[in-house]
């Protein structure tokens, strides 16, 4: 019961996510060889909504649902990993047609071959934690 509204939100976060047409393949497929820019819309508006809910949490310290302060922790700004890491991203989206949260809502409208991609990224993800040590960071 403690998890009912991370899963109504999960299923909204779905449903406007496939209305929307963010986890359609040749909407992605549109996006990288720049023939729409609906794909650019939706990201973009995520951006900048991101930004603003951000800056406003800083400026007017709200706080969480429990009554404890959110706080954001410096990050290391080096380009090398959000370079490198972005390639790597990028090259994974395009190849596979989706990025990690579509691939959920993927397998949620009954494209289950989307199983293999989430299983891939999966297995990246263990090498990565492998591999984390001998990485610059």
């Amino acid at each position: 019961m403690k998890y009912v509204r991370y899963i109504l939100i999960g299923m909204l976060f779905g449903i406007v996510m496939y209305k929307s047409q963010a986890v359609s393949w040749y909407r992605i497929y549109e996006m990288f060889r720049f023939e729409a820019f609906h794909m650019y819309g939706i990201i973009g508006t995520a951006v900048t909504l991101g930004l603003l809910i951000t800056q406003g949490i800083k400026r007017f310290k709200l706080k969480s649902w429990k009554g404890v302060p959110i706080q954001f922790a410096p990050k290391n700004k080096s380009i090398t990993r959000y370079l490198f890491g972005g390639i790597i991203f990028g090259l994974g989206w395009a190849l596979a047609g989706a990025c990690p949260g579509p691939m959920y809502v993927l397998v949620g409208s009954g494209e289950f071959a989307v199983l293999i991609v989430i299983g891939g990224a999966l297995l990246g993800t263990l090498a990565y934690g492998m591999l984390r040590k001998h990485l610059p960071h």
